[in-house]
């Protein structure tokens, strides 16, 4: 069977139906991919897995390197970079397991993650999204176990092994069916890349799906390899242009679209104005405007430019509301995450 696909269409068959669909998209990971590999081919789990990998026109040796070590993984060669989000949607087009789990190039599964997510998927009658504790790839350090989130939807790392309904799980592992992720209509394309998870996990749990993450097993990730920054690093913290910019008009669209009235009305203006005072300030303090050009006004620009989409996706996601804002509000707290974080490590250093 000729696993290398030119062609989205083009995706093999085979008499097996598996269990799980990893879908890992790949843009010049080649260090990294064939350890991410790796991780899937090791699980110890009984039950067939396809891999299906989207390289996104990479310029590295990423398709060389996974024709030569891995030649029974389902590789789709995308001819143009068209992006995280759509790399993902296509995957999952194709995907025919019963569950699908996204896991990130720079990511490696713990030997009984699969085995983990599948069982307690299984026990429940209820379709959710799933996650994993997250650890830093370098130190083995916990990184989180999903997110909780302030008022402006600002994630919050959850370490606590108690809590297990959380607001998001990170998109480098996130575990879900597949007819869940046909139901909430996958990754919107237009977001690029970046808070396409938390706009996954918002809607699911707007829509009455939980949102969970298993106490044990987990997964490795090279936490910012990609985009840069986006870690604590030295005690301080440190970003790029380009993903405090996605990260910013991202998450002000999921805002935008998911946030329940009344909390819609109040706090969403001034996530817009608090969006406009940190970038003044940042560049001043700085004395490095193109923080307020390039990551800032875009952002918010972005918000009043893209509005009449919003507005009518907005109209449709909130008639799909299935529970009380009371419900929606319990994965958040209440004071905001970057007040503390610039308390405790600074402004952060931007590259």
């Amino acid at each position: 069977m000729n696993n290398n696909c030119s062609d989205i269409n083009d995706f093999p068959s085979s008499a097996y139906l598996p269990v799980c669909s990893v879908c890992v998209a790949n843009y010049n990971g080649e260090d990294v991919i064939s350890a991410c590999i790796d991780s899937i081919k090791n699980q110890q789990f009984a039950y067939p897995v396809e891999i299906i990998v989207h390289d996104d026109a990479s310029t590295d040796n990423s398709v060389r390197i996974i024709h030569e070590k891995h030649p029974e993984v389902i590789l789709f060669e995308s001819p143009e970079n068209a992006g995280f989000c759509i790399s993902n949607n296509r995957m999952a087009a194709k995907a025919r397991g019963k569950y699908i789990l996204f896991l990130n190039n720079d990511a490696c599964l713990l030997p009984d993650a699969l085995g983990k997510l599948y069982s307690y998927s299984e026990s429940r009658k209820e379709a959710m999204i799933t996650g994993l504790p997250q650890y830093d790839m370098e130190t083995g350090k916990l990184i989180d176990r999903g997110s909780l989130f302030d008022l402006f939807l600002n994630p919050v790392p959850n370490t606590n092994i108690s809590v297990a309904d959380v607001g998001m799980v990170m998109g480098a592992c996130l575990w879900l069916p597949k007819s869940l992720w046909e139901e909430l209509g996958g990754f919107p394309e237009w977001f690029e890349t970046l808070a396409e998870d938390m706009y996954l996990c918002c809607l699911a749990k707007l829509t009455g799906y939980p949102v969970r993450v298993l106490p044990d097993s987990g997964f490795k990730h090279w936490v910012g390899k990609s985009l840069g920054g986006g870690k604590v690093d030295s005690g301080k913290l440190v970003t790029s242009i380009k993903r405090r910019a996605l990260s910013e008009r991202n998450k002000s669209f999921v805002m935008a679209l998911i946030y329940p009235l009344p909390l819609f009305q109040v706090i969403f203006p001034l996530h817009l104005l608090l969006l406009l005072i940190e970038g003044l300030t940042l560049s001043v303090v700085k004395f490095d405007f193109r923080l307020l050009r390039r990551i800032y006004l875009p952002s918010i620009g972005a918000v009043f430019s893209g509005y009449t989409r919003l507005a009518r996706l907005r109209k449709t996601i909130q008639a799909r509301r299935r529970i009380s804002l009371r419900s929606f509000l319990s994965v958040f707290h209440p004071v905001p995450y970057k007040v503390r974080m610039f308390l405790k490590h600074g402004l952060p250093e931007v590259k």
